[in-house]
């Protein structure tokens, strides 16, 4: 079974947009005394929820981005490798705009320029133009891009970890019951309560997030659980509100910016069938 906490936990090696380090210190409200088998996340990112929980069973984690998905499977089989390529760059933007130019075949190669475009990138966005070539810009970060200790320790938290690349419906069919299965979808509308974002249509549609809401019924129905994070929207609500779930409504700080971006705090929704702990 899974207790709540690692107590070896450590942070992601990735930075992601959307990520949900915020929701680390709400966790044990939300989760309570509630034990788990085995663990299922099928929007991975930057995996901040499957490295902060204690796992004693099996993990299946997928994501769409098979970059992404690459990136982890080299991390797990050969994080040295993947540390070696990464020994080889500097952090200037005539060495960012080769390596973001370069088409490596190699797995450790392919994951060591994923962790470096990703650490050194403007916001640690991952964005690809029409032909699927990768196109953020240079982000002049001065932070060390190598932290060689969360990549062997990520290596060692997915040894039991099965990762494949695939649309989120395909985790159903290794949900067991009290299995957990984590969702943290990209947001189809804007936070507190302002209209749908274009570009994420593209993304996750309004009609995947129905999708979901079937997947969160099949989770149900084979006695697992689930926890969902949404954005604080009332189209979101009606969808996924249920009278014998739980929904919290938290605020974290906004963490990407642009010209016309203001930061502070903004609403999210978690929905969830554990009854770990009370409204906050």
């Amino acid at each position: 079974m899974m207790s709540v906490i690692d107590s070896s936990y450590i942070k992601p090696f990735l930075r992601w947009a959307g990520g949900k380090s915020w929701l680390i210190k709400h966790l044990n409200n939300i989760i309570g005394d509630q034990k788990f088998n085995n663990y299922h996340e099928p929007f991975l990112g930057g995996g901040a929820v499957f490295f902060y929980l204690n796992h004693t069973g099996m993990s299946f984690l997928s994501d769409l981005n098979s970059e992404l998905i690459s990136t982890y499977i080299a991390v797990k089989e050969t994080p040295d490798s993947v540390i070696s390529y990464l020994q080889k760059y500097k952090n200037t933007s005539d060495d960012y705009y080769r390596i973001r130019n370069s088409n490596p075949t190699i797995l450790p190669e392919i994951a060591a320029r994923f962790i470096y475009l990703n650490q050194t990138s403007f916001n640690g966005l991952y964005r690809v133009n029409a032909k699927g070539e990768y196109n953020v810009p240079y982000g002049n970060r001065q932070k060390k891009f190598l932290e060689e200790n969360k990549i062997w320790a990520a290596s060692k938290k997915l040894q039991n970890a099965i990762l494949k690349v695939g649309d989120f419906e395909n985790v159903i069919n290794n949900v067991v019951e009290n299995d957990l299965v984590f969702l943290d979808p990209p947001y189809t509308v804007s936070h507190n309560h302002n209209g749908f974002i274009k570009y994420n249509k593209n993304l996750f549609s309004l009609e995947d997030q129905y999708r979901l809401r079937l997947l969160i019924d099949a989770i149900k129905e084979k006695g697992a659980y689930y926890i969902l994070t949404n954005a604080a929207h009332k189209t979101i609500l009606d969808i996924f509100y249920h009278e014998k779930d739980k929904y919290y409504e938290l605020s974290r700080a906004s963490l990407i910016g642009g010209e016309k971006a203001t930061r502070g705090q903004i609403q999210e929704y978690i929905f969830t069938n554990l009854q770990g702990g009370s409204k906050e």
